[in-house]
């Protein structure tokens, strides 16, 4: 290993570096992606694997802490939408907690949660330059940073979610047994659809993340794999594509737009060779 000028450092490269950082660029989502918010650093890192530079930009804490809180809001946001599905069903007479400016003041809470959450982060040494997987992320060690980060990201969202789940599957269940109107009863069938389609991309994301969380698990016991962040978001990378086909065959309104969609260009078309 060499170095060179402005802190950085050559080093050899692994063969899968380069088409795996192209894979990510061009992965759905791009550098928006909510899930994954360092694909926005990406370009760089291809830039710095094929010139074999290690070099930590002045934006690259930044860019770990939005990655953290985008991806807490976007958990929670799942949360959002079941809770709201939730009220319809249990609490169909409590017009407020259904309304828009009620919703809206639990997006903001959201929000203000999941950007404040990781504050501390960039004000400590907590979000570190990972070398081998040129990234910045909290050191995948036992820690209170990574152990933080599971529970806060990952494990306390999921389990709101299924528990909210749960509980209006138990709910639906008594309502069939009851004396219910067909109306009632078939609204109520209706949401848990959609809160069964959330937890469906929410499982979908979970399993494709569960090599990021065996890492977390293997660190407090013994030596993880150098390059266990590409291999990680690799993953998560998969997940979105995963989860983008199962919100496109769970939802019928999407399937619907996507048809529609579909058979006018086809007319299109059809008419422009006529």
């Amino acid at each position: 290993m060499a170095t060179s000028g402005n802190n950085s450092r050559i080093t050899d490269i692994e063969p899968w570096y380069i088409p795996m950082d192209i894979l990510r660029i061009v992965g759905p989502g791009g550098p928006q992606d909510n899930y994954e918010v360092q694909k926005s650093g990406q370009p760089r890192r291809v830039n710095s694997d094929l010139k074999r530079i290690q070099y930590q930009d002045s934006l690259c804490v930044f860019r770990a802490y939005i990655n953290y809180s985008m991806t807490v809001i976007q958990n929670h946001s799942y949360n959002l939408q079941a809770i709201y599905r939730y009220v319809i069903v249990v609490y169909p007479t409590r017009i407020f907690w259904q309304s828009h400016r009620f919703q809206l003041f639990l997006i903001i809470i959201t929000w203000i949660f999941g950007l404040i959450a990781f504050i501390p982060f960039l004000f400590t040494d907590y979000i570190r330059y990972n070398v081998e997987n040129q990234i910045c992320q909290a050191p995948i060690r036992f820690s209170f940073a990574i152990i933080y980060v599971a529970l806060v990201i990952y494990i306390i969202p999921n389990m709101i979610l299924n528990i909210i789940y749960l509980k209006l599957v138990r709910y639906v269940r008594q309502m069939n047994k009851r004396i219910t109107s067909a109306n009632v009863l078939s609204r109520a069938e209706r949401e848990l659809k959609m809160v069964r389609n959330i937890v469906t991309i929410s499982t979908i994301l979970v399993i494709l993340g569960l090599p990021y969380a065996i890492f977390i698990l293997m660190s407090f016991f013994t030596t993880i794999p150098q390059y266990h962040f590409r291999i990680a978001f690799i993953f998560i990378d998969i997940s979105t594509t995963a989860s983008m086909i199962a919100l496109f065959k769970t939802t019928d309104t999407i399937k619907a737009a996507a048809v529609q969609t579909v058979t006018e260009l086809v007319t299109i078309i059809a008419q422009m060779n006529t």
